[in-house]
């Protein structure tokens, strides 16, 4: 079977009520990939590598597909004016400026967002698995069959959740029996999931009851507080794969591959992984 195009996702989003009024493709440059276009705001992904650093030294493992998965950042808003110009901006870093007030628009933003990288990511034929965000918001609002939405659309655009992991936010995996039920609930309808950690504490939540594929941790808090080496070895016994993220610069890797630190992501490695893209 021939993988689908972006311009063939874009399509068969058309006809789902909400995608096909937003979601269109872009125009000019960089009209090969799909955006959202909102009143005030466009939508676009960015992406961001996860290394393996345990096989091959930091430059190999640059150039090797096999030990990368990719991570969907964030959300990109282009603000646009009545001048016709732009502003590009993070949904992360500046939420307040983007994200609606009103639970029932987040809920289908988020979601919006999430089909959008799906379609982006798959539809160019990228390899290894995507890492989603998911808003605690949307969490909340939700009350039950967490992931049975975006399951239902990735299959009815031929794309495999199996691919896909789901980032829990910290306040989510801080709740052990939460964290459980939504564990269960986004495995059930095909996907892995990932948990984020504040601080090493919160990895004492994981259990048998919230078999997480993944683990995230802020490396600079790790390396702060002087817990990597517990992290790491905590992960082992629980046998999830502990990734480091928002590694700013050299510094902080050579402090962690200091602790056999194994999975790295962050703004250091950034500019290798858009450089050998581009």
């Amino acid at each position: 079977m021939i993988p689908p195009t972006i311009p063939d996702l874009v399509a068969r989003a058309s006809g789902r009520p909400f995608l096909g009024k937003h979601l269109t493709m872009a125009r000019g440059a960089h009209g090969d990939v799909a955006l959202v276009r909102l009143t005030d705001f466009e939508l676009t992904s960015a992406y961001e590598p996860i290394f393996d650093i345990s096989v091959h030294a930091l430059a190999q493992s640059l150039s090797s597909d096999a030990e990368m998965w990719i991570v969907s950042a964030t959300s990109w808003a282009s603000r646009r004016s009545r001048s016709g110009s732009t502003t590009r901006r993070s949904i992360c870093s500046r939420p307040s400026t983007v994200l609606p007030t009103n639970d029932q628009e987040l809920v289908a933003l988020d979601r919006m967002s999430r089909a959008l990288h799906a379609i982006n990511f798959f539809g160019a034929q990228r390899h290894g698995l995507l890492f989603l965000r998911v808003h605690e918001r949307l969490l909340k609002s939700v009350k039950y069959d967490h992931g049975r939405h975006f399951s239902s659309v990735l299959i009815s655009f031929g794309l495999n959740p199996s691919r896909i992991v789901i980032e829990l936010p910290a306040a989510a995996v801080a709740h052990k029996t939460f964290l459980g039920y939504l564990t269960k609930s986004y495995q059930h309808y095909g996907f892995k999931v990932a948990g984020n950690l504040s601080n090493a504490g919160q990895i004492l939540s994981v259990s048998d009851t919230a078999r997480l594929d993944f683990l995230k941790m802020d490396a600079a808090i790790a390396l702060r507080d002087a817990t990597v080496k517990p992290l790491v070895g905590y992960a082992s016994r629980l046998r999830i794969p502990l990734i480091f993220n928002r590694v700013m610069d050299e510094p902080q890797f050579e402090a962690l591959q200091q602790y056999d630190v194994r999975f790295v992501q962050g703004p250091l490695f950034n500019a290798h992984y858009h450089d050998r893209a581009a």
